[in-house]
């Protein structure tokens, strides 16, 4: 039986404050939970599942990592569950430290100036992943990484992707020597530009794009061309069709 403080602690999880203040973050679901165990990035605190997860877990996973496992009743689990309808388990892991330098030289680093939607964000570092991108610079109004929902749109490439959070004008501005790529409504047509093996894209605001302090450290401005009439493409969506040009041949 959990308690009313364990309770009232994993609930904490589920908001930005007491993330920061525990180092602390929320993963559910079987598929999620086993990925992140075995990716051995993030440290488990604990993990509280129906007894019906962990017959089918493969306990040598849980070994390995040396998991502990608190077995609890599909009315408890809704209580700790961020989801509407909880997925049998729900992990409590502990937040890596960022690697806040690494070499921007030899391949594509990704810059999101202010990205809002935990899902969005979610779906780039899923992307980024997919494509090879290893790090990822965050401004201080992006939404966080360890959001519940960040977290469970990930399917665990955030173990395998390196988000910083700075002030991206004073990052940009020391970075100068790669070239600086802005996404924008106008600007040159992605078909235009040759594939990269080494750049910094910056991708804006879902609402607003990329701010003018940032947009001005930019050394180009590409473009999806549109051929319909939708005023925009979502930001994770334009994220990947600008990754998969960029280094289809690289």
């Amino acid at each position: 039986m959990l308690s009313k403080a364990t309770i009232k602690y994993i609930q904490s999880l589920q908001h930005k404050k007491f993330r920061d203040e525990h180092h602390a973050f929320l993963a559910e679901g079987p598929k999620l939970l086993s990925e992140l165990i075995q990716a051995n990035c993030f440290e488990c605190e604990m993990v509280y599942a129906v007894s019906e997860w962990e017959s089918a877990v493969d306990q040598k996973i849980l070994l390995n990592g040396n998991i502990r496992v608190q077995i609890v009743e599909d009315f408890e689990l809704l209580k700790i569950s961020n989801l509407k309808t909880p997925n049998l388990v729900v992990g409590i892991f502990k937040m890596k430290i960022p690697q806040e330098h690494f070499d921007i030289k030899n391949r594509i680093t990704l810059v999101l100036d202010d990205i809002n939607d935990p899902g969005n964000l979610g779906t780039i570092i899923r992307t980024a992943d997919w494509f090879g991108i290893k790090n990822i610079v965050c401004s201080m109004n992006t939404v966080d990484c360890y959001n519940p929902k960040v977290v469970q749109s990930t399917m665990s490439s955030l173990a395998r992707v390196n988000l910083i959070y700075t002030d991206i004008v004073e990052w940009l501005s020391k970075s100068k020597s790669v070239q600086i790529l802005a996404t924008t409504l106008h600007g040159r047509p992605l078909k235009d530009i040759h594939q990269l093996s080494e750049a910094i894209l910056i991708i804006g605001n879902e609402a607003n794009g990329i701010t003018d302090d940032v947009l001005n450290l930019a050394h180009e401005k590409i473009t999806i061309p549109k051929i319909g009439k939708a005023e925009s493409l979502n930001a994770a969506v334009a994220t990947s069709i600008v990754l998969y040009e960029l280094t289809r041949n690289a």
